[in-house]
Order: structure tokens, then sequence, then C-alpha cells
């Protein structure tokens, strides 16, 4: 087991942003738990790499895309592929979410090629 995501999600002692991170070593997956206090949105952004599943767990709010707002609550999967445009805004209660996709590999430094 890797967290209790109901007691993080209700957890008031990080009022906004990652309540969690899966950080286990050799991982292939990153998941993130986080969370909009009443109100509070993420602007419109676009994943241009990853598909992102998002799942809320805990409270309300909305999504917007560009065929218009959706509303999501506990419980709701979203399937957001690469490419999408989307935001979220928090309903009155707030909004905790967990999203999941493939874990972007590391910065490597390379040499120059002189071709």
């Amino acid at each position: 087991m890797l967290a209790d995501l109901q007691a993080l999600a209700e957890d008031s002692q990080i009022p906004s942003g990652a309540r969690w991170a899966l950080s286990e070593p050799g991982r292939q997956l990153d998941a993130n738990l986080v969370h909009l206090p009443a109100g509070r949105r993420v602007d419109t952004h676009v994943e241009p790499d990853l598909d992102v599943v998002l799942v809320v767990v805990a409270g309300d709010g909305s999504m917007g895309t560009p065929e218009g707002s959706q509303p999501v609550a506990t419980g709701s999967l979203v399937w957001l592929p690469h490419g999408s445009t989307r935001d979220l805004t928090a309903g009155a209660a707030g909004m905790s979410y967990l999203t999941v996709h493939r874990r972007r590999p590391g910065m490597q430094i390379r040499t120059r090629s002189d071709k």
C-alpha cells in the first residue's frame, strides 16, 4: 500500500498543492495527489507528450476543455490524451485529485556530435 488517499485529501495541514507524490525508485509511472482550495484554479494548459489519468478523490469542481466546461466530482475518472487542452477549477468545498502518467525520463547530459 502506498497511501491512504482519503486521509491525505482531508489533511488540512497542506492547504494547497501536492499532498502526495509517488517516489519509489525504479518506477515507470508518476502519480500526484493535488489539492485545490475552494475556487482555486489550474490555468489552461496542454500536456504535449503524456496521456494523463485524473481521478477526483474528494470535493468537486469543473474541467474546462475546448468543447466547454464539464463538472467533475468525487469518483470522476478522466482520461486526458496527450495534446489535449484543459483547466481545472475547484468548487465550493475545494477539490483533491490524483493524476497518473508515464514517468518522464530524467535529463541527460550529452556531448555534441561533430557531424
